[in-house]
């Protein structure tokens, strides 16, 4: 088997190319270029291609794709709301996920995030190396003893949630299957939560019903001074809503891994350019949010995950074996 691998970067390599030997019956080639449109002839005469979570597979790439004689889409992450599904079942070409590869990487990176933007940590380190001790600007709140919302109770939400309890926290969910491994969480309902919580960390797909699941009605029955925290999809929130709430002074932190328009930079190096779109500098402007660069996942444990689910995945296509990560709808 053949896989043409888009939009990789050199971590990407080092931790695929290390297991490649236990797979003899798969070859891979490496692209920087992310697939699109113009990218996605460069598939032909290969049986797969690897994508990540910023590529473009709608369907005017799956009819390229499927022109060029691909079979199979390997995703090598968890979220396939990039994938055109439709297309891609019309012409009989699978796509496999790694569904699960670290969620307490994610979650302890949303509790980074959490901490950061409550504490200031970020300020508070480019102060200190100007040589500016002084604490103006830096009280943030206790954690311990306040309620911790989790939107999306999954894998990487009961980790954060696990992770919550043990700061002290009440914990609270919503989600519409309960997670039964979860006895210290309560859960209630949307509105129940966005009213009780003092920090709100998501963990839900992204979806038709999810999309701007935080806008301005929602953000409306929080509490004023709630700490927000995504590190799941950035469409969840609407970014226009979120700074009108920013400006009114509902929220006392803000952490984001990922937000809207972020398709086109997220893990490029931009510094040199001018970004055509303002979202971006419009929420850095603000003192009380902090962001990374969609790196919730970014763990050696992770990565090494990662690498070998795709490639068993790859590996079962190839024998005709039971695809337990097949995206079917």
């Amino acid at each position: 088997m053949k896989i043409l691998f888009y939009g990789t970067k050199s971590y990407d390599e080092q931790f695929f190319e290390k297991l490649l030997p236990q797979y003899p019956d798969i070859t891979i080639k490496f692209l920087e270029a992310n697939i699109h449109e113009e990218t996605a002839t460069l598939a032909a005469g290969y049986d797969a291609i690897c994508a990540f979570v910023n590529a473009d597979l709608g369907k005017n790439v799956m009819e390229e794709l499927h022109t060029a004689g691909v079979k199979l889409i390997l995703m090598r992450c968890a979220g396939y709301n990039n994938v055109d599904l439709e297309t891609a079942h019309k012409y009989g070409i699978k796509v496999l996920r790694v569904p699960s590869y670290s969620p307490e990487a994610v979650a302890e990176h949303a509790m980074a995030l959490a901490l950061t933007a409550n504490r200031h940590t970020h300020k508070a380190y480019i102060k200190c190396r100007e040589n500016n001790f002084a604490l103006n600007g830096l009280m943030g709140v206790n954690l311990f003893q306040k309620t911790a919302g989790i939107v999306g109770t999954g894998k990487i939400g009961a980790a954060m949630a696990r992770i919550c309890h043990g700061f002290g926290m009440k914990v609270i969910g919503y989600d519409a299957y309960p997670n039964k491994s979860l006895d210290f969480v309560t859960y209630v309902s949307l509105d129940e939560l966005l009213a009780q919580s003092d920090l709100i960390s998501l963990h839900c797909p992204l979806t038709d019903e999810t999309r701007h699941l935080i806008n301005s009605d929602t953000i409306n029955k929080m509490k004023d001074g709630v700490i927000l925290v995504n590190t799941s999809r950035g469409g969840l929130i609407k970014t226009d809503a979120l700074i009108e709430g920013i400006r009114k002074n509902k929220f006392f932190a803000i952490g984001l891994d990922v937000y809207e328009e972020e398709t086109d930079y997220v893990y490029e190096d931009m510094s040199e350019r001018i970004l055509p779109t303002s979202t971006i500098q419009r929420l850095l402007s603000f003192p009380n949010v902090t962001m990374t660069s969609h790196q919730g996942f970014f763990t050696h444990e992770a990565l090494s995950s990662i690498a070998e689910t795709t490639l068993n995945n790859a590996q079962a296509f190839l024998n005709g074996e039971e695809l337990k990560n097949e995206v079917l709808s």
